[in-house]
């Protein structure tokens, strides 16, 4: 099956491209959204360029689309419609109307080898990283309705403690880009998941309720080693207000 996986370069959607690729499925397309609003409840907003340089290191198509609704479909769903069997839109022109890749990547991290999404092939199939999000899944699964393709969602209701363990025997380097919770202060920015850090969150979810897989809003993450792509390195700096902070990445490269 040829597939689209959406992806914000965090660590469910990252692990969701790993399982699409380990049902032998071709990923033909990694598609991030950048939404221009300061809150979304579907979406990731911090690092999201990070998703182009996973794709360029696993040398897969990108398509990033800057969306400024902040939690619908619109944007996403037109997109994609090219990329569908039987469209009618015209397949040589997907870029000519704004390269929004160069909207979305910052200005002093180093350019590299991206390939561009072309729909020179169909998908007939969407993956997302959807955890336990009825808002964020029957809206993607409505949209996958509506363009007449599959949508899967690998990770749905999957027991937090096991997914974050799943992460660590898979080797992905997950790290802590924002958090908003009791308990987890200013060091835990750009920390690294490992079983030290697993075991914190499993405390704090003992005596703080805290999510143990930030499903929550307790924290965000970047991946910057996967099985499906070469590693990845990065310089970031703090950023931290009152009882929550996020990471700014100045620099992000291939290894």
């Amino acid at each position: 099956m040829d597939v689209a996986v959406l992806s914000s370069g965090g660590k469910d959607s990252s692990y969701a491209v790993w399982w699409a690729i380990m049902k032998g499925w071709n990923v033909r397309l990694i598609v991030t959204l950048r939404v221009t609003s300061e809150d979304s409840m579907m979406y990731q907003l911090e690092g999201t360029a990070m998703a182009g340089l996973q794709a360029a290191a696993a040398n897969i198509p990108w398509l990033p689309i800057l969306q400024e609704e902040e939690n619908g479909t619109d944007s996403l769903e037109q997109a994609l419609i090219p990329f569908v069997a039987g469209s009618s839109w015209p397949r040589s022109n997907t870029w000519s109307r704004k390269n929004q890749a160069a909207a979305m990547w910052p200005e002093d991290w180093p350019w590299p080898e991206i390939k561009r999404a072309t729909p020179n092939r169909s998908i007939q199939g969407i993956v997302s990283g959807a955890l336990r999000s009825d808002y964020q899944r029957t809206r993607i699964d409505c949209m996958a309705e509506r363009l007449g393709i599959h949508s899967f969602s690998p990770l749905w209701h999957m027991p937090a403690e096991r997914h974050m363990r799943n992460l660590l025997e898979a080797d992905f380097d997950v790290r802590f880009s924002a958090v908003a919770a009791e308990g987890l202060d200013e060091e835990w920015l750009g920390k690294k998941l490992n079983e030290e850090t697993l075991e914190m969150l499993i405390h704090l979810n003992k005596t703080n309720g805290l999510n143990i897989d930030g499903e929550g809003g307790e924290f965000e993450t970047s991946v910057l080693a996967a099985p499906w792509f070469k590693p990845l390195t990065w310089t970031i700096e703090n950023h931290w207000k009152r009882q929550s902070g996020r990471i700014r990445i100045t620099h992000a490269s291939i290894r």
